[in-house]
């Protein structure tokens, strides 16, 4: 009688594929750890490219087309997050502006409160798609602004609607648009304590 042949068993080519399995995880979870990490920068990236989600342009200068006849109504909205001690408020609360045309209005910002502030302001337009088509050549949005106790200030924005809207079909209804700004307060707003200031420096002077 011929005698069975004995497999072994292929440890090594078995061994070689979970390995291949386990680095090729290994590679996915970084990717997915990494774009999570990326997500926000990206997608903030993305809206000042598109104008998706109503977030405004951002231009150099006057479009070199210049003002055409259509007209359009501009809005402003202005509020304040819960926690921050500030008025804040459009100096108009709308108005009239030839498409193409190049115009700075004001919004006025007091600190109600007896400390020194801190905010940043973030913004959007509505409707959300003419996002694209606001072009934004000056403004005080995502820039630290510090208000001492009672401060009132002026801040300008300066602004046109890009000519190109007058080419999309889609907004041959569209008469108005309204600029919406909204101040959340810094995180670290905690002063130093003047008495440990000064006996730091008292120290430092022996």
């Amino acid at each position: 009688m011929t005698e069975p042949q004995s497999h072994q068993p292929a440890t090594k080519p078995r061994l070689k594929r979970d390995t291949v399995v386990a680095s090729i995880c290994g590679l996915v979870v970084a990717f997915m750890v990494g774009a999570s990490y990326a997500a926000v920068p990206f997608y903030n990236w993305f809206c000042r490219v598109t104008g998706f989600n109503g977030t405004t342009m951002v231009a150099s200068g006057a479009p070199e087309s210049g003002p055409i006849g259509r007209k359009i109504s501009v809005r402003f909205d202005a509020n304040v997050a819960p926690g921050l001690p500030w008025k804040f408020v459009p100096e108009q609360s709308e108005v009239e502006v030839r498409i193409g045309e190049v115009l700075t209005v004001f919004y006025t910002v007091t600190n109600q409160s007896a400390r020194t502030t801190s905010a940043q302001a973030a913004y959007n337009v509505a409707p959300l798609t003419v996002g694209a088509y606001f072009q934004k050549i000056n403004c005080f949005c995502f820039t630290d602004q510090t208000l001492g106790p009672g401060e009132k200030r002026e801040m300008p924005v300066v602004f046109y609607v890009d000519p190109k809207l007058a080419d999309d079909s889609e907004n041959d209804g569209l008469n108005s648009i309204t600029l919406s700004y909204t101040f959340y307060p810094q995180r670290d707003q905690t002063p130093k304590p003047v008495a440990a200031t000064e006996t730091g420096a008292r120290k430092g002077n022996l």
